[in-house]
């Protein structure tokens, strides 16, 4: 069994045309079935049946199996190669989303630099959604994530560090900002104007997730990645949010609000890796030091 029978296979699950996937490798259709061939010899079994009236083929339910492994080989293959290309040039790709990178991370940086780690770092910013989809995939090493839930997918490790509540953010103008001591149910905002973040950013899924609780569609009147405009127009008193506490620094002109309803969400930061990536001492170094699992 080989590398290129696989990706073969894989292909022809997809498109079920033998000229496509020669066509797609540069190689002849011959090639294309002596693959197939070998496969199904050396697993003794049939993963396609040609349906000669419609010059198709369809994949039989062993073949079905067999690709979901097969995509999984080839994709775990993808990751090593990355893996490795980046071992050999030193860098560690490391995913930040814009809150945490903001007003968690640089704290951290005297640590790392005393380290020699900054000059290290090559950093990618994105919502957490998407850096958890690019750490699975290879293309970033570890990540600080927000998440509502400690993370648990398969072949990652997560250490959750932090945890913060995500409270009702107002201006110091809003009828609201009375309430900053009592708190207030998330029920009694139905008819206010939400200011929020973008869709692939966990204070959206915690938004959604008290709406529905609450079975009310909150109004919201502009969506942003970026948290300082979101602080900025509520400040105005153009809108309220809901945001964790983390982002809210004294200097901002907002008033924080607690939720008083018995389900409410909690924003989680964890450092999260893949466990079968091969790390260097400098990741390690890394790791250690955001999860706290060395002296520093």
């Amino acid at each position: 069994m080989n590398i290129n029978d696989l990706e073969y296979y894989h292909e022809l699950s997809k498109v079920k045309n033998f000229s496509k996937v020669a066509a797609k490798f540069n190689v002849t259709q011959p090639t294309i079935t002596n693959a197939i061939k070998r496969l199904e010899t050396e697993l003794q079994t049939s993963f396609f049946i040609r349906d000669q009236s419609h010059h198709e083929i369809v994949i039989t339910k062993n073949g079905q199996q067999f690709d979901h492994h097969v995509a999984i080989i080839l994709s775990e293959l993808e990751i090593a190669r990355k893996d490795i290309e980046n071992n050999q040039q030193q860098q560690i790709r490391f995913g930040l989303p814009p809150i945490i990178g903001n007003y968690f991370f640089p704290p951290l940086t005297p640590l790392l630099m005393h380290h020699q780690l900054m000059t290290q770092l090559e950093v990618f910013e994105h919502g957490s959604t998407e850096l958890l989809a690019m750490l699975r995939r290879g293309d970033i090493d570890l990540a600080l994530l927000g998440s509502l839930v400690p993370l648990n997918y398969p072949r990652l490790t997560s250490t959750t560090i932090l945890r913060e509540p995500i409270n009702i953010i107002v201006s110091r103008h809003h009828p609201l900002a009375a309430k900053a001591k009592s708190g207030i149910y998330f029920r009694e905002l139905a008819k206010e104007k939400f200011i929020s973040l973008d869709e692939g950013f966990v204070h959206n899924q915690a938004f959604r997730m008290m709406a529905r609780i609450n079975h009310i569609r909150p109004r919201t009147i502009y969506k942003t990645t970026d948290v300082h405009v979101i602080k900025s127009m509520v400040a105005e008193n153009i809108g309220i949010s809901y945001l964790t506490s983390l982002a809210i620094l004294p200097s901002n002109d907002l008033v924080q609000i607690p939720l008083l309803d018995s389900e409410k969400p909690e924003f989680l930061i964890s450092c999260v890796r893949r466990n079968t990536a091969a790390f260097n001492d400098a990741k390690q170094t890394l790791w250690n030091l955001l999860t706290n699992d060395s002296p520093q």
